[in-house]
């Protein structure tokens, strides 16, 4: 029987391919979930718009978010950046990317991105090797950047609909689509299914650290969002949708909204007026 070996920590080939087979199996049962389960605006539902048939279930899972962010996640990310100091936490940061990248690489594949494969290929080799493990980032001082995709961005790839918008408890601001994408790329990383334990635990220990930074750096602009505005589940919602269907190049995509910009600032104001010049200088007596 295969089953015991996905728990088995046997270092066989066999042992691997049936944890491989196991996590595929897995993938097809997302994929398929999605294809079917993925909600499409109905008649006179824009596309493009904000398709929130959930809505009164999200709100409930966004009030939880922000219970645990206010007595969790945000003492913890400011704990974070204030005791660890910065060099560290772009170490982590850059460890967590480094260990992420074969999953990446993955998707490039099934996207079809050959050239996407060998640039994320090429630039974990060459981070393990000069960075130190990764724990460096040499290869963006020579401009092998990232090529950043995800499961749910392979699924729409393969044209599978956005479905309705979706906030998860703990997670976060989601679609349906990119909500399985998040399962399955649990299951992509092939590090996962070569590297013993505790080793293939790091990656994501370094995950959490580096969101944990970030939440701690960003603090002031992602407390504006979440508890000065008049509704922050909306502003949270826009903000996705834009930035994510920005990022996919849909053609429902709005512009860019940068989450850590003022979300209060004059929409109208001219981007190369002096903000020091003096409003009264040109006026006449």
């Amino acid at each position: 029987m295969e089953i015991p070996l996905l728990f088995s920590n046997e270092k066989s080939g066999f042992g691997l391919k049936a944890q491989a087979r196991n996590a595929l199996a897995i993938a097809v049962v997302g994929l398929s979930f999605t294809l079917s389960a993925c909600s499409v605006p109905g008649p006179g539902e824009a596309p493009g718009g904000i398709y929130d048939p959930y809505e009164e279930t999200n709100r409930n899972n966004h009030e939880l978010n922000r219970a645990l962010d206010r007595s969790l996640v945000r003492p913890a990310g400011k704990g974070y950046t204030q005791f660890v100091p910065d060099p560290i936490e772009d170490s982590v940061s850059s460890f967590a990317s480094n260990l992420s990248l074969p999953g990446t690489v993955v998707n490039n594949l099934l996207q079809g991105d050959l050239g996407g494969a060998f640039q994320n290929t090429f630039r974990f080799a060459f981070n393990t090797v000069f960075g130190f493990g990764g724990l460096a980032d040499p290869a963006s001082e020579f401009g092998i950047d990232e090529v950043e995709t995800d499961f749910g961005e392979t699924l729409y790839v393969w044209g599978v609909p956005e479905g309705a918008y979706v906030e998860l408890p703990v997670l976060g601001p989601s679609t349906e689509r990119d909500a399985v994408g998040r399962v399955v790329d649990v299951f992509t990383n092939p590090l996962s299914y070569v590297l013993p334990s505790p080793e293939k635990y790091y990656g994501t220990g370094a995950a959490l650290a580096s969101k944990l930074g970030d939440r701690g750096r960003y603090s002031d602009t992602i407390d504006t969002i979440l508890y000065e505005s008049a509704d922050s589940y909306a502003q949270a919602r826009m903000i996705y949708l834009q930035n994510r269907r920005f990022k996919l190049g849909s053609d429902d995509s709005s512009a860019y909204v940068d989450p850590y910009d003022d979300p209060y600032g004059d929409p109208y104001a001219d981007p190369y007026a002096d903000p020091y010049a003096d409003p009264y200088a040109d006026q006449t007596e």
